[in-house]
């Protein structure tokens, strides 16, 4: 029988000092009865094709997407998260956001959560349901991929990335070369509004290139 969906408040916290003001939270099978969370997310959250700006045009986002908050959590247990999460974290949260990888060919680029624009101080929570499959964090300013660290979340459990990681420190998921089933990501975003205001353009936004900068 699956188990019922939980939070499993025993499940050890490990910290990873990704630096001296970034950090990552992994807690393995913080939320029990992932599978079941899984199904019914996918069957029941109204999904949407993102949009993103590339190579100078709009083109589909490689992932869906949906939106949730403590009112209509899409699943009881995630707003039972939230709390959760928000009391270990003291952050305050609005609402979350839903992420939904069908196969293999879905994904998300390395970057930064940059719509939350302060990065100096932030909180983000990500509990994954589904497939175990990669999520790649890896410094800014650097071109050699071999740095990057694979965190391989699977189904139930919890990152949280705080500190200075969003300024300092890219995320993504990447396509896998063999087949796996659907996964989906809940995340929360918060952010003291310390330090300076990002104002470059954030990953949904457009970014215009002149002829001469992309010789």
């Amino acid at each position: 029988m699956d188990a019922v969906p939980a939070i499993d408040r025993d499940v050890p916290f490990e910290r990873l000092q990704l630096d001296d003001t970034s950090w990552v939270d992994v807690a393995r099978g913080w939320l029990r009865g992932a599978d079941g969370v899984y199904e019914h997310l996918v069957s029941t959250i109204e999904w949407r094709q993102g949009r993103v700006w590339r190579y100078e045009r709009w083109i589909d986002e490689p992932r869906m997407g949906a939106g949730g908050s403590i009112a209509r959590p899409g699943h009881p247990v995630l707003a039972d998260a939230q709390k959760a999460l928000a009391a270990k974290y003291g952050a305050r949260f609005g609402g979350f956001g839903f992420a939904y990888y069908r196969d293999s060919r879905d994904s998300v680029a390395m970057h930064r959560d940059r719509e939350m624009r302060w990065l100096d101080d932030t909180v983000v929570a990500i509990v994954t349901f589904g497939a175990q499959r990669p999520f790649l964090v890896q410094r800014r300013n650097t071109r050699d991929t071999s740095t990057a660290r694979d965190l391989s979340p699977a189904g139930g459990d919890l990152m949280v990335f705080g500190g200075r990681f969003q300024a300092d420190w890219l995320h993504g998921v990447p396509k896998t070369r063999h087949a796996v089933r659907g996964r989906v990501s809940a995340q929360w975003r918060y952010t003291t509004k310390r330090g300076r205001r990002d104002t470059q353009p954030g990953y949904y936004q457009p970014r215009e290139f002149s002829r001469r900068s992309t010789r």
